[in-house]
């Protein structure tokens, strides 16, 4: 039996007027007022302003990454906030964020230092604003995650070039800190490098840990750990984290060696112990043992520990001819001498959420560099970094519960891309949510949260 339901025609008109189709945008608004990134911005900036111009560069660069933070992908999609100025201000017109573009991608070196200086206030801002809710409030190691990831580009752009993977485009190095389980992560680094650079080049790995290392408060510098794959396991990487002064504790993959892999079948049964699942829990089919003093470690940094984790692999995976005796082995290193094997291999396959924050990056504009030369795509980088810092400061100063680990296109689903009506009156502005959308409450209350904190004087 078919039910038959009557609908009433819809008709369309573009004539409304008060309506804000973003509204949640608002939350990243006062992100950038309450962390001092939008002062900071146009304080670093100053020097590309050109004379008489109406728009500050400042302003542009920020408006530029609220952009890409509500979905945009390329110059043009800043209109979006051009069409809702009463909340987002004045916006520039196309060819002004252009010119912007072409007068610090002529300067690069030094538009970068600028942006990145005012990364770095904001950051700590937000940090101070966040409390124990902050990376490494507690006096814990804050995990800063090295790893490259493929952005294939469609058409012949400057430094692009074929990559490992037989695509072809650019190979960025992307460095998060990681804000551990509660939580996501945030970009303290996007080196932009041509497609045929390498997985493990110290000298990339040396660039992106100091540009990473800048970026944090001061009386952070010294509660590192560095994780990175196997493409970070050479001497020259571990021989600079580890130079005296420096202080940075790492855990880093290993590559599996013949000798490393006859000192794992020497190994006795009574030296593998359980592994744990990502819930710290015994995982049953995983162990972990230590191979410091089975292998001979000279010219590697003094002190460093390597640790192997076997496990069967599961049912339908593909063996690998590293693969001994039908199970899968996995090498790292660490300079960690206190703490359980377990622990400290759980520790490091953690690494993997890098990977989230790379997924979310590419989300927020990442995924294609709509310029062609170089120098601008590394201004791009740079926006797509602010980008993702708002969302997650944003989601650490105002959000709680399963809502701080939404990715951008979850909190562009739920939050931002919400319908509400400008009402004026009274000398004041309300923005008045729809009622009957599912999460309102939550909306409301974030913004009240980032409305109460003050910005920085």
């Amino acid at each position: 039996m078919k039910t038959i339901v009557s609908r009433r025609k819809i008709m369309v008109s573009a004539d409304g007027s008060g309506l804000l189709s973003q509204a949640g945008g608002l939350l990243l608004k006062e992100t950038l007022r309450v962390t001092g990134l939008d002062a900071a911005l146009s304080a670093e900036l100053e020097r590309w302003r050109a004379s008489r111009a109406v728009h500050d560069p400042g302003k542009v660069i920020a408006d530029l990454a609220l952009t890409m933070a509500l979905g945009g992908d390329c110059l043009a999609d800043i209109a979006m906030l051009r069409a809702q100025s009463e909340v987002f201000g004045p916006i520039a017109s196309d060819p002004t964020v252009s010119r912007l573009i072409d007068r610090l991608a002529a300067d690069p070196a030094r538009a970068l230092k600028a942006i990145r200086a005012a990364r770095a206030i904001a950051r700590e801002r937000a940090w101070m604003l966040a409390g124990t809710h902050a990376p490494g409030a507690d006096n814990e190691l804050i995990p800063i995650d090295i790893d490259a990831t493929i952005v294939i580009a469609h058409s012949d752009k400057d430094q692009a070039a074929p990559t490992w993977k037989k695509t072809f485009g650019f190979h960025p190095m992307t460095v998060f800190a990681d804000h551990g389980p509660a939580g996501g992560g945030e970009p303290l680094a996007i080196v932009l490098r041509p497609g045929n650079a390498g997985s493990n080049t110290a000298a990339d790995h040396i660039t992106a840990t100091r540009l990473a290392a800048a970026q944090l408060p001061k009386q952070r510098r010294r509660q590192v750990l560095i994780r990175t794959d196997s493409g970070g396991g050479t001497r020259e990487f571990l021989s600079w984290l580890t130079r005296p002064g420096r202080r940075l504790s790492y855990s880093i993959g290993f590559a599996l060696t013949e000798e490393v892999q006859a000192a794992i079948l020497a190994l006795p049964q009574q030296a593998w112990t359980p592994a744990y699942d990502a819930e710290g829990q015994v995982r049953p089919g995983a162990w972990v043992a230590e191979l410091t003093g089975l292998v001979k470690l000279d010219g590697w940094p003094k002190g460093m520990r390597l640790i192997v984790r076997r496990e069967r692999p599961h049912p339908g995976a593909q063996l690998r001819f590293t693969d001994i005796d039908g199970h899968r082995f996995t090498c790292f290193v660490t300079n960690t001498k206190r703490g359980q094997l377990a622990d400290l291999e759980l520790r490091h396959r953690r690494r993997a959420r890098c990977e989230d924050r790379i997924r979310a990056a590419k989300d927020t504009g990442l995924r294609n560099l709509p310029l062609h030369d170089f120098a601008q795509n590394e201004i791009w980088c740079e926006v797509v970094a602010l980008a993702c810092e708002l969302i997650a400061w944003m989601q650490m100063l105002a959000l709680d519960g399963p809502a701080r680990r939404y990715e951008p296109k979850r909190l562009r689903l739920r939050l931002f891309a919400v319908a509400a009506r400008l009402v004026r009156g009274g000398r004041r502005l309300r923005l008045r949510i729809a009622a009957y959308w599912p999460w309102a409450g939550q909306l409301v209350t974030a913004v009240t949260r980032l409305q109460a904190l003050p910005a920085p004087t």
